[in-house]
């Protein structure tokens, strides 16, 4: 590797350091309540604007909600966001989402996402892992032309179910293949 190579990463890192922070999501709040309250505003909205996704809730074990996703890049890219697993309607644990990557990217973006656990199978493999990462295991949600977000027999027979929703910002395609989720203690 020679000095230009170096300089470079350097500063694609420092960039996207800078971005992430200008895009505040809340890693500097306060406590479980601060999690808890945007949690609920979360589902809040999924539910309301996307009513097909109560049935997912109303079949799953258990749904991971992410309110604020922030996703930066230059060169280097990485995003960082905090959730609460819940279980029965009631928050049972706190989670951190990371993910980061390497490519042609320049932008900020931020999301939100709910991982609905469709078989206890599933949540049990998610709630006892160490660092339990979003891979190709994972069915995604999408919308429609209507604006309804539908599931298919295919979808809804997965172990995980992604609903990726809400963006906002300068970079295409959020999606959460690759995110690590680690416990946290807010």
């Amino acid at each position: 590797m020679n000095i230009l190579t170096r300089r470079a990463m350097l500063a694609g890192a420092a960039s996207t350091a800078t971005l992430t922070a200008a895009c505040n999501n809340g890693v500097s709040s306060s406590g479980a309540s601060t999690i808890d309250a945007r949690v609920q505003s979360t589902l809040n909205y999924l539910y309301s604007t996307y009513p097909g996704t109560q049935e997912l809730r109303d079949k799953s074990a258990g749904q991971l909600v992410m309110p604020v996703v922030t996703k930066a890049g230059f060169g280097v890219g990485g995003s960082y966001g905090r959730g609460a697993l819940l279980v029965n309607g009631s928050v049972i644990d706190y989670y951190s989402a990371t993910q980061a990557s390497v490519g042609l990217q320049i932008g900020a973006q931020q999301y939100a996402h709910v991982l609905f656990f469709m078989t206890n199978d599933a949540l049990y493999d998610f709630r006892n892992s160490p660092g339990w990462e979003a891979g190709a295991n994972v069915e995604y949600a999408a919308n429609d032309r209507g604006g309804n977000l539908g599931t298919t027999t295919t979808t809804s027979l997965s172990p995980v179910i992604a609903v990726v929703f809400g963006q906002a910002g300068l970079i295409v395609g959020a999606t959460v293949e690759g995110t690590k989720y680690a416990r946290i203690i807010p």
